[in-house]
């Protein structure tokens, strides 16, 4: 019980650093959801995976009497932290613009990287978050200098129009 024990919380430690990451990519450029929510969403997503797997194999002795279906668990992990994401989300009518999305996404993603650590599957992990940081990060660098210029640059010509 002590080795399991230890397994589980070895799972723990991968998604802290994980999430980490990604929490700590956040928290850099100042969103809401930062280092301690994305660790917090990615630990309890390994431990929802955990107590679904003791669950069937503590309760595996009452045979058919007893059924367990993992897209249940699933489809519950996604819909809390859905819940807590959209919680994130607000549309600004001033400039119509909706804020939030991606850091809802992310938090959304830290927890489905959780899932993959609690079903011990550390390089797809490990992979994954490597590709949602660069998305994170990087993309967001490449946005603003190259699609958000195209962007101002149509509302300047927009603005020129008025004035005429």
């Amino acid at each position: 019980m002590l080795e399991a024990d230890l397994n589980i919380f070895l799972r723990i430690l991968i998604i802290a650093v994980l999430a980490g990451a990604l929490g700590w990519e956040r928290e850099s450029v100042g969103k809401s959801a930062g280092l301690r929510t994305h660790v917090l969403v990615g630990i309890a997503a390994v431990l929802f995976v955990v107590v679904g797997d003791l669950m069937v194999k503590k309760f595996s002795v009452y045979g058919e009497l007893m059924r367990f279906d993992p897209a249940s668990l699933v489809g519950a992990v996604v819909t809390g932290i859905s819940f807590l994401g959209a919680g994130m989300i607000f549309f600004n009518s001033n400039n119509n613009r909706i804020k939030g999305l991606t850091t809802a996404a992310g938090i959304l993603t830290t927890a489905a990287i959780g899932m993959i650590v609690g079903l011990e599957r550390y390089v797809l992990a490990v992979g994954s978050t490597i590709i949602v940081f660069i998305v994170l990060h990087f993309v967001a660098k490449f946005e603003e200098r190259y699609l958000q210029a195209d962007g101002n640059n149509e509302q300047n010509k927009v603005n020129d129009k008025e004035r005429i």
